[in-house]
């Protein structure tokens, strides 16, 4: 088995004790992101659309960091503190991604790191 850190500065640093992505073998964990901006590190102005889209953006960052791309996801999980965003969510989603879609959750959690609206984390299976 190998193990190795995925890091790119094209998708905010980690702000805790974690990394942004880990590659095990051909399966890349990625970490959860919030719609910070890579280069201020600051959350993104707009609504939950353009915020969804941010994270997007980072996610994709740190997946070609890894080697794939979107289309390489196999599970996405979507923290909200608003559940009621989960349509613009999926409306979004079908921006970066096409099918056959991957698995995913939604969660509604009360609270997220600096004051997020929403998060989102993934898988991705890489081909041999």
């Amino acid at each position: 088995m190998s193990r190795e850190i995925i890091s790119t500065d094209k998708a905010p640093q980690a702000i805790g004790t974690y990394s942004q992505a880990v590659k095990i073998d051909n399966v890349v964990y990625l970490s959860g992101q919030i719609p910070l901006v890579a280069e201020t590190m600051e959350l993104i102005e707009g609504d939950i659309a353009e915020q969804v889209r941010q994270i997007f953006r980072n996610l994709t960052a740190v997946a070609e960091a890894a080697g794939g791309t979107l289309d390489d996801f196999v599970k996405v999980n979507v923290f909200l503190t608003d559940l009621g965003n989960f349509a613009t969510v999926n409306e979004v989603m079908t921006e970066f991604f096409k099918q056959p879609y991957p698995a995913r959750a939604a969660v509604g959690v009360a609270e997220l790191p600096k004051g997020a609206e929403v998060e989102v984390d993934g898988i991705m299976s890489l081909a041999k």
